[in-house]
């Protein structure tokens, strides 16, 4: 009798654990399902934001530059910096490619006669302006004023910074024709020269006031 009423009993236990993990495993199976479309309902959303995000990128504006006195009519991606219209679409590859992050110069040029580091400026922003890159000091074939002096002082070593120091140069000449050392120095320090050519840099600065005064 005992032994019967025991067997019962493990059968019963056996009955209510089989039945326990069964709608356990049903509630957890739900739940997956439920979390699997939520996560998929997310996905989908990621992948919609990125092919839109991806579809804003590649969408193209008109943009006329005035680069050298030249203008130019281009269709080009909203993110696009000047260094990169500059370098990539109109082959003015005077303007060096540095640090990319506004840090070095090595890529600045003239906008409406004020030195700015093209790769910090995107091409949209120099619609209708006035851009100068060092190619476009020259006068014909020959040498403008600062990249004379700068030839004559011997103002660079390994050259990759030379043409955002004179377009740096440049610009400090045009707001002010006869700066002091003083002022040649903080108009450079935005450009840094990892020769150490800088003695010869602020000669070249004080020896191209000279020439431009003198009209060479």
């Amino acid at each position: 009798m005992k032994k019967r009423r025991s067997e019962e009993e493990s059968s019963e236990c056996r009955c209510r654990i089989t039945r326990r993990r069964f709608l356990s495993s049903v509630g957890m199976g739900a739940m997956a399902v439920a979390t699997s479309g939520s996560l998929s309902t997310e996905s989908h959303s990621a992948m919609s934001a990125t092919e839109a995000s991806s579809d804003s990128m590649g969408t193209l504006l008109p943009l006329t530059l005035n680069v050298n006195k030249r203008l130019h009519h281009l269709l080009v991606e909203p993110r696009w910096s000047l260094l990169h219209i500059l370098r990539e679409h109109l082959g003015l590859t005077g303007t060096k490619v540095g640090c990319e992050r506004g840090e070095c110069g090595a890529c600045t040029v003239l906008i409406d006669d004020v030195p700015r580091y093209a790769c910090m400026t995107l091409g949209l922003e120099a619609q209708g302006r006035k851009v100068t890159t060092v190619e476009g000091l020259m006068i014909g074939e020959k040498l403008g004023p600062v990249q004379e002096a700068f030839l004559e002082q011997d103002a660079f070593q390994c050259g990759y910074c030379t043409p955002g120091q004179i377009m740096a140069v440049e610009g400090l000449l045009r707001r002010n024709p006869s700066p002091s050392m003083e002022g040649i120095r903080l108009a450079v320090s935005g450009n840094l020269c990892r020769c150490g050519a800088y003695t010869h840099i602020f000669e070249a600065a004080k020896r191209a006031s000279q020439l431009r005064q003198r009209g060479g």
